[in-house]
């Protein structure tokens, strides 16, 4: 649990939101704050896996240091052990296949990234709904997944199981007036940059009104200028309309009496969403509106949601065909937060899945089997490299004995058993038994992980590691108060 200085609440077992919301001040530890961003920004998972083995190459190094070796002997070794790391991923790495309307591969790896989560008694429908997301919006010849066009909407009330996805585009705003259609079909949308209001002027100005003349005439010239408008806005042929900006009063109600149904204040990312699904521009000027850059849809209205009859416009059957919303439901905010950094980690699995579709086996097998392979390699390394190489396997052995731990098991006893068992069987998808479903074998459980995922934590981890054991000493600037050190 996370409390902010203004007392906001936070509840999340992400490793990266966690880090990012500590007030973290040790120079060091700002570096493992960066560690854990740079993972989310690459790959989008494996956030707390590689914060965990950095701290645990750390611990490494620590103990070698106190045995004498010197940092630069001890960094050659983690560079050679995490090279034998990611040399062995190579070997135990597996090509998954998915089909049309068979995505069954890309789902187990989905449920892997949400089974610790919050949602894990909803990870079936989580993973399903990640998966027909990210497929909605591939590009599978370019095996490119643009995140831009998923849009994740949170709404408090009702459950995690009401949580659904909307194949278009969902707006947390409702009908500029409360008179207009809630329902058009075969939109076509005017989107604009541009406010329904008369023009200023630059400079500052002031309007002296001195009789009921000189009012009613002020107000005929901005009734012209919405009639004016309103009539662009009709004469191209547009039956909806959205702007990112307010509409006066008056021009709301022109807009209404002109049955041009309309939604205003709407987001910047979120017009630029809908001019890319509905194939519209954005239009900046009233006279530069025109048949050809109006955006379409099979049906935009508002639907309630909830007692309290919240409203939200949807956007469906875009052109494009490529832009999806998923709408959270849960019972609290917070819980809606959580549920929406859960599915952005299935969102990345999923999509690391279509870049790269090789996978590597979770439970900790992995680390265990590149463990093995790298103390193997240390004991045939002649040079004192091989204390650091041998430490780099020790460190591997983290992840394991914490899925151990946290699913009520003797950590050390249960590696010890599973080492043994991976030697004896020589299979490298032998894992923790998290789910206590009475198999070591994760292929059968069907617990994966993304190769590019793994591969990543492998790297990062070692290279901040070998950042922070090159440092020397810890300068300060000078300030007149404190010591410099």
């Amino acid at each position: 649990m996370l409390i902010s200085k203004d007392g906001d609440v936070t509840v999340t077992n992400d490793g990266a939101t966690i880090v990012e919301n500590m007030n973290v001040e040790h120079p060091i530890a700002k570096l493992l704050v960066e560690l854990s961003k740079s993972q989310d920004n690459e790959t989008g998972d494996g956030t707390t896996g590689v914060v965990i083995l950095a701290g645990a190459l750390l611990e490494q190094a620590q103990k070698l240091l106190d045995k004498g070796l010197h940092p630069l002997q001890i960094i050659e070794g983690f560079d050679k052990g995490c090279e034998y790391a990611v040399e062995h991923l190579k070997t135990i790495k597996n090509e998954i296949n998915y089909k049309e309307n068979n995505f069954e591969n890309l789902k187990k790896a989905a449920k892997t990234a949400l089974c610790s989560k919050v949602v894990s008694k909803y990870q079936d429908k989580f993973a399903e709904i990640a998966v027909n997301a990210i497929m909605a919006v591939a590009d599978q010849s370019r095996k490119d997944v643009n995140f831009d066009m998923i849009k994740v909407e949170g709404k408090v009330g009702g459950s995690l199981e009401e949580t659904q996805l909307i194949e278009g585009i969902v707006i947390d705003k409702e009908m500029s007036h409360p008179q207009m259609s809630k329902k058009v079909s075969d939109a076509s949308i005017c989107i604009l940059n541009i406010p329904f209001e008369p023009p200023k002027p630059k400079s500052k100005y002031n309007i002296d009104i001195k009789s009921a003349e000189e009012y009613k005439k002020l107000y005929e010239t901005e009734q012209n200028y919405f009639r004016d408008m309103i009539k662009n806005v009709k004469e191209s042929g547009a039956n909806f309309v959205i702007c990112q900006w307010g509409f006066d009063d008056e021009a709301n109600h022109l807009l209404m009496h002109n049955n041009l149904p309309a939604v205003r204040w709407v987001g910047g990312a979120e017009i630029e969403q809908i001019a890319l699904a509905t194939g519209g521009r954005i239009i900046t000027n009233f006279k530069d509106i025109k048949k050809e850059k109006l955006g379409r849809a099979r049906e935009v209205k508002e639907i309630n949601i909830g007692t309290k009859n919240e409203k939200m416009i949807v956007i469906e059957d875009c052109p494009t065909k490529k832009a999806v919303t998923i709408l959270v439901r849960g019972g609290s905010s917070i819980i809606v937060d959580e549920a929406k950094r859960c599915l952005h980690d299935a969102l990345c699995v999923v999509r690391n899945m279509i870049k790269d579709p090789t996978i590597v086996y979770g439970g900790g097998a992995t680390e265990v089997s590149c463990s093995l392979s790298v103390a193997e390699k240390a004991d045939n390394t002649p040079s004192i490299d091989q204390y650091a190489i041998r430490a780099f396997a020790q460190a591997l052995e983290v992840i394991p004995i914490s899925l151990a731990e946290n699913s009520g098991y003797n950590g050390i006893e249960y590696l010890a058993n599973l080492k043994a068992k991976q030697i004896k069987e020589n299979n490298p998808c032998l894992g923790v038994d998290c789910s206590k479903n009475g198999t070591f074998n994760m292929m059968s459980q069907g617990v994966y992980e993304g190769y590019l995922s793994k591969k990543q934590q492998f790297q990062l981890a070692t290279q901040v590691c070998k950042m922070i054991l090159k440092i020397d000493d810890v300068i300060k600037p000078h300030d007149l108060d404190e010591p410099a050190y």
